[in-house]
């Protein structure tokens, strides 16, 4: 049998800013959460009442895959949960690539160069939706993401290997070693 991979990211209601830094991701709300999981095949919205089901989601995850999930997308659900997320098999490519670079790279960046295609938004911008109650926008958005980091994930696994644009744009490769 298959593991069952969950691809994840979130949205959130507040900015670092709104909640008074860094320190406090865990008071920024979730708007929306996304996954998609190899076992069902399909990709899974949650808003906010719904956060206990994206919980039970990613506990359920043979691997949980994400893209700054352990600093970030976990910490906002730490507002809602007791559960020490980090216990999770996670896979956080940001560190894995960060470790293995010594520095960080963007999704948008890895998208760009691996597969020539961008992100449709950032992060703020979602915030801003949200705000103005555009939900389908922030769902959109976000289950682009989850596609993106699926498609880095599997390139990676497959390739070995992923490319990512330096802040001159030069076209550089780093290797992975990721397993499914």
């Amino acid at each position: 049998m298959a593991k069952n991979i969950v691809y994840f990211d979130l949205e959130t209601q507040k900015s670092a800013d709104e909640v008074g830094g860094w320190s406090k991701i865990s008071s920024m709300g979730m708007s929306l959460g996304v996954t998609f999981s190899t076992a069902r095949g399909d990709y899974r919205i949650y808003g906010e009442p719904h956060v206990n089901d994206l919980l039970a989601d990613l506990q359920r995850a043979d691997l949980v895959v994400g893209f700054n999930i352990l600093r970030f997308d976990y910490e906002v659900l730490h507002g809602y949960t007791t559960f020490d997320l980090s216990q999770l098999p996670t896979l956080d490519m940001l560190v894995d690539l960060a470790n293995t670079l010594q520095h960080r790279l963007s999704l948008d960046s890895i998208a760009t160069a691996t597969f020539g295609v961008e992100k449709t938004a950032e992060g703020l911008q979602a915030i801003q939706w949200f705000k103005e109650g555009k939900l389908l926008e922030i769902a959109e958005y976000c289950c682009y993401d989850v596609k993106l980091t699926k498609m880095v994930h599997e390139h990676g696994v497959r390739h070995r290997q992923l490319h990512y644009s330096n802040r001159f744009g030069k076209k550089l490769t780093v290797p992975v070693k990721w397993e499914v």
